[in-house]
């Protein structure tokens, strides 16, 4: 296998409990997800990564339901999860998504990917410099690369958050962070709020029936004809969880 995506998920999120089952257009988040994450060109197979916690059954349920991969691991050591499934599949390439990412564009999926190859490098994002919006996320890596991070990482944010160790270890590994000609940092996209599923819900609404695989580019458009929709979620601060994490390292 060349290119194995990772979609880590799981029911128990403080800030807005059961987030990937809630329901858009008849489908729970998780859906829309590996739907949009399939669609991607440079993907050959998709994985969801969620734990083995009792209270994550009903996602479980969804995913086999649907014919979804899945893997139940430890619910913290996320980058365990990972790496057990990596090493299960044997993918030259790893991409992880996070499974609050409703809106995520395969399109971009493809981009990242096609980067990562071209510039051969270790660990490829969109997320560093942070020219994409918030929710639309990616992160490519070999399988050596993750092996090593598996290997060394210690800190409980870096085994929590899967990539840490890598993208902040410059010396150890070749990293190349996507640019963008135009800055939308400041678009939440999201799904980690009661705030973030409401625009969410306006999106669909507004996008879903005319096209059920709508991008970005769509997403700006809708953004440009009522731009009142970027502040209903504005105020609320991106990667609050690995700021969470890092204190918790503290």
């Amino acid at each position: 296998m060349n290119t194995l995506a990772i979609i880590q998920a799981r029911t128990g999120s403080t800030r807005l409990p059961g987030k990937v089952l809630k329901k858009i257009f008849n489908k729970t988040v998780i859906e829309h997800v590996v739907e949009r994450v399939n669609l991607a060109k440079k993907i050959d197979k998709v994985f969801v990564a969620t734990t083995h916690k009792e209270e994550d059954l009903p996602l479980i349920k969804i995913c086999v339901d649907a014919g979804f991969n899945i893997f139940c691991g430890s619910e913290k050591d996320v980058l365990d999860r990972f790496y057990q499934i990596a090493k299960l599949e044997k993918p030259k390439l790893i991409v992880r998504i996070t499974s609050d990412c409703p809106v995520i564009d395969p399109d971009i999926i493809d981009l990242v990917i096609t980067q990562h190859i071209n510039f051969n490098a270790d660990y490829t994002s969109n997320t560093m410099n942070i020219p994409f919006p918030n929710g639309q996320d990616v992160e490519v890596f070999s399988f050596d690369t993750l092996e090593k991070a598996w290997k060394n990482s210690i800190l409980l944010s870096d085994r929590e958050h899967v990539t840490p160790y890598i993208k902040f270890n410059k010396e150890s590994f070749k990293l190349h962070f996507i640019e963008s000609t135009k800055d939308l940092s400041s678009l939440r996209l999201t799904l980690d709020e009661e705030v973030d599923l409401k625009l969410i819900e306006i999106i669909y609404n507004n996008l879903y029936e005319k096209n059920n695989y709508f991008g970005m580019k769509e997403i700006l458009t809708l953004f440009n004809e009522q731009p009142e929709l970027v502040d209903i979620n504005s105020m609320l601060v991106r990667e609050a969880g690995y700021l969470k994490s890092l204190k918790e390292d503290a």
